[in-house]
């Protein structure tokens, strides 16, 4: 006789689960945008300060992938898919588009702030909803918020007055 555990996927209500991945999964979608923007913008800034804001920009594109992966595994961790494929983010994003070809400092880092300010705002709607949903993910909105607030102040500091 063998002994058998049955494991569900998740412990988590499956209510509550969809409840929060509706809040997730826009950070995922605009985190990813932004990464994809980022490197662009990033291949194209021109400028005075181009080698800080060049190499600033793979910093916060890497961040951004690290805090859609954060979002996208919360959800998954709570028994649901995620989809982050190109063409969804591409149809879903609410991050603005980011002009195509080179441009300069300036209007490099108003394009990204403008995407980060986006992106955070998505993140902002799921701290404000999951308090009541769900805790945890409510944590990982707040970590994300704090990351994106970062970002955007260290970039937005090449072009303050």
């Amino acid at each position: 006789m063998s002994d058998s555990i049955t494991v569900t996927q998740s412990s988590v209500d499956p209510d509550v689960a969809a409840a929060t991945a509706q809040f997730l999964t826009p950070i995922v979608t605009n985190l990813t945008a932004l990464a994809v923007n980022g490197k662009q913008a990033h291949w194209h800034v021109r400028g005075i300060s181009f080698i800080a804001v060049h190499e600033l920009l793979d910093d916060i594109v890497d961040h951004a992938q690290e805090y859609a992966d954060t979002a996208a595994e919360r959800i998954v961790a709570l028994g649901l898919p995620v989809d982050g494929r190109l063409e969804t983010v591409a149809a879903t994003t609410t991050v603005p588009s980011l002009k195509a070809g080179f441009q300069q400092v300036d209007a490099t880092v108003a394009g990204i702030v403008a995407q980060i300010d986006a992106a955070r705002a998505s993140v902002q709607t799921a701290i404000d909803e999951l308090g009541e949903i769900d805790a945890s993910s409510q944590d990982v909105a707040i970590e994300i918020a704090r990351g994106l607030d970062k970002d955007r102040w260290f970039l937005a500091a090449h072009v303050s007055k």
